[in-house]
């Protein structure tokens, strides 16, 4: 029987080739030291724990007095010193191209849903470099969210890169689901790094739905799997996007949440021995989010619009990670506990949140009528227990005026239903209509 060119080379690439090896020699915590064995930093190990026993995967993240310092992408029981430890590869690869749409996968890109193997898909090696920056297009054209607090007032640019930064329980994955079904990309990539178990079915089915899924991949990596495990899936959410963006396709990447990696990168960091800093963050904690962020955005070929949520500790948002992602992102969008105990959804808070490409992407009018609403929206905040307890005497200020008449047409404008989108021209429409500008 004749064979085709491409069954050989799925063939010859299942060969297994001759392997350096070496052993285990001490466990300390979730590192595990290698003699005998040489391997690049991001090097996939496998640790050989019996006849009877899955392999372990460990991956290479530092040296120490000549030994290999790795962790397991899953756990350390049933390691023993003197194991085999086999180099699998000097760096990982996932699958990428157009099949991958509509799929659900873990950090490895091996398959979570239950559908056919990806095993015969082009494979891509994870680690990629940010696009030059005189390479980079500049952000002229509107990225429509079809959400009229984001795109009236934190209008986003194609290529753009924002936070979103809110608490726990705020709406962030609601608002995560929105952005999927409604925003005009072709593609959608997903990340979630360190979600609950038992809310990863949920967001697929609840909020980013049949429609948004089948433009989608989704990685999923829970907060039971290993620091080794979230960074991984990180790390095949990018590459997976920019493949999709080298192909010319627009690309909306999500993440939820850059908290979560950021906290793996820690767990990895200190492990290795790396001396803690801000609140325990070692320094490559910090090296490493721009590196991952930059990665997306404008190349020379087409755009991946990125937003990362960012989980603010006690509602703080001067953490170090917070703090951080503000000065490497294009903008910011909060998200007020106080609005969510209001009913009031999205829980943009817009006094608290900034896109960077705003005045650049609207015409003057449309920035005049954002600017209205916004003093609005500051003089009803600095006046609310003037109001409240009935000491405001109308006429006293003409701004506050026109915002106390306005009050119940502003909440309308900035609120809206899980399954209500808006155009864009619309929603301005909306905005000068609203504010009164011509």
């Amino acid at each position: 029987m004749k064979l085709a060119w491409n069954d050989l080379e799925y063939n010859l690439n299942g060969l297994d080739p001759i392997r350096p090896v070496g052993h285990v020699c001490n466990l300390v915590g979730l590192v595990v030291e290698v003699a005998g064995l040489s391997a690049p930093v991001g090097s996939l190990c496998r640790i050989d724990i019996g006849r009877n026993e899955d392999s372990v995967l460990c991956e290479v993240v530092g040296f120490r007095a000549g030994t290999l310092l790795a962790m397991p992408l899953d756990q350390t029981r049933g390691i023993a010193t003197g194991q085999r430890v086999i180099l699998q590869s000097n760096q990982l690869t996932v699958p990428v191209g157009d099949e991958l749409l509509g799929r659900v996968i873990d950090g490895l890109g091996r398959p979570l849903d239950g559908g056919p193997s990806l095993s015969r898909l082009a494979r891509k090696r994870i680690g990629g470099k940010p696009p030059s920056a005189l390479a980079r297009q500049r952000s002229t054209g509107v990225m429509s969210t079809g959400i009229r607090s984001i795109d009236s007032m934190v209008t986003t640019g194609r290529g753009q890169r924002l936070g979103i930064f809110s608490g726990s329980g705020v709406g962030k994955s609601v608002l995560l689901g929105m952005l999927a079904r409604q925003a005009t990309v072709d593609v959608n990539v997903l990340a979630l790094i360190g979600e609950r178990g038992r809310e990863v079915r949920e967001f697929i089915e609840r909020d980013l739905g049949p429609e948004g899924l089948a433009r989608s991949v989704v990685i999923v990596v829970t907060s039971d799997q290993s620091a080794v495990m979230k960074t991984k899936g990180a790390e095949t959410a990018m590459t997976i996007a920019e493949t999709f963006r080298d192909a010319d396709r627009e690309v909306l990447f999500l993440m939820d949440s850059a908290t979560r990696y950021a906290m793996a990168l820690r767990e990895i960091g200190l492990a290795a021995g790396e001396p803690p800093t801000s609140k325990g963050y070692p320094p490559s904690v910090f090296g490493a989010l721009p590196k991952y962020c930059e990665r997306a955005g404008w190349s020379a070929i087409n755009s991946m619009t990125a937003f990362f949520t960012v989980l603010i500790e006690g509602d703080d948002i001067h953490d170090p990670v917070g703090d951080a992602m503000r000065s490497i992102l294009d903008g910011h969008i909060m998200l007020s506990r106080d609005l969510a105990r209001q009913h009031h959804y999205p829980a943009v808070d817009i006094l608290g949140s900034i896109s960077r490409l705003r005045n650049d992407l609207l015409l003057p009018e449309d920035i005049e009528a954002g600017a209205r609403l916004m003093r609005w929206l500051k003089s009803l905040e600095e006046n609310r227990d003037l109001v409240s307890i009935g000491a405001y005497v109308a006429g006293s200020d003409p701004v506050l005026d026109n915002a106390l008449d306005k009050q119940d047409d502003i909440r309308e404008f900035l609120t809206q239903g899980i399954q209500e989108g808006r155009a864009f021209q619309e929603t301005l429409d909306g905005l000068r209509a609203l504010t009164g500008v011509a």
